[in-house]
């Protein structure tokens, strides 16, 4: 009975290496180029940023799902005659990617996001914001070494960001980040 205990914890260590090579956990970060489209009010984009935890399951060599759980920092700085104001919108952000690698070390990466928004800072008076986003993303991942990697991703709003206005986030990412 006691071998029987040993060679079953043996088999379920081994069963948890071979597991543990399929999935990575991590954190990434980087810069988030901003604006909203849709807005009959001249915007320009704003310098953000965004931070967070990633993991990456592979099902085959070819193919993974890569969810994450970032902060991300959204929004535009608005224009009139006289003066400029930013608004600058805070939002948890979970996309869920489909990567495929076009070989060991480029990915294509393609998924939705559904996006909460925790804060706003504004400094207009601005309508209310809408507290969810859904949205769109595709980008490229380049693997530098086995743990370390970079990716460059846009981001397409499909939901209004605001509940009396037609306008869209609009994002451009670029990131660094760790597997463990």
């Amino acid at each position: 009975m006691k071998k029987t205990f040993i060679i079953a914890g043996a088999l379920l260590a081994m069963s948890f290496s071979a597991h543990a090579q399929l999935a990575k956990i991590g954190i990434k970060g980087g810069l988030n180029y901003a604006n909203i489209n849709g807005s009959e009010i001249q915007t320009d984009a704003i310098t953000s940023y965004h931070v967070g935890l990633v993991a990456e399951l592979k099902l085959t060599d070819r193919f993974a799902v890569q969810p994450e759980l970032l902060y991300s920092t959204q929004g535009a700085t608005y224009k009139n005659a006289l003066t400029e104001f930013k608004n600058e919108l805070g939002y948890l952000a979970i996309p869920v990617l489909a990567k495929v690698y076009l070989n060991k070390t480029i990915s294509l990466e393609v998924g939705p996001q559904a996006s909460f928004l925790l804060s706003e800072k504004n400094n207009v008076d601005i309508k209310d914001s809408n507290t969810f986003d859904f949205s769109v993303n595709a980008g490229l991942g380049v693997k530098i070494t086995e743990n370390f990697f970079l990716q460059g991703r846009y981001n397409l709003g499909l939901t209004d960001v605001s509940k009396d206005a037609e306008t869209k986030n609009s994002v451009v990412q670029v990131s660094a980040g760790f597997f463990f």
